[in-house]
């Protein structure tokens, strides 16, 4: 058998009636011992915590946003650090320390979360992960 290309599957499973194709998953879940199910789960609950449950289930949250609250008495030691986090220039990163209370990132792993956020706090800096 030649194998195909992922066009021409695509283009087979267009051929497909909507009870062929799930019979077609089905089997497919039993060949390979996977379950396509999954993953658009997961992407429902996704979008369905996206709203109001992402308020009830912060344990699932894996985007934040670093806020600068406060800037403290080290303000040029507070700028260097939002210039090290981001790819700002020194204008840019005054203007984000000045307009405290500020995004300094947005839509940051936990873990690039909380470095950003113990490095502002070494400087004086208050900081929030929303």
């Amino acid at each position: 058998m030649a194998k195909l290309s992922t066009e021409e599957l695509l283009d087979a499973f267009k051929e497909l009636t909507l009870i062929e194709l799930s019979e077609f998953v089905k089997a497919f879940e039993e060949t390979f011992e996977v379950t396509a199910a999954a993953p658009v789960a997961v992407a429902a609950a996704a979008g369905a915590a996206g709203g109001a449950g992402a308020a009830e289930e912060p344990e699932e949250k894996d985007s934040f946003d670093v806020i600068l609250e406060t800037v403290g008495d080290k303000k040029i030691q507070v700028i260097k650090v939002v210039r090290e986090l981001t790819s700002l220039g020194l204008g840019e990163a005054k203007a984000v320390v000045d307009g405290a209370p500020k995004a300094v990132l947005e839509g940051a792993n936990k873990e690039t979360a909380d470095k950003a956020k113990a490095a502002l706090e070494e400087v004086g800096a208050s900081v929030t992960l929303k």
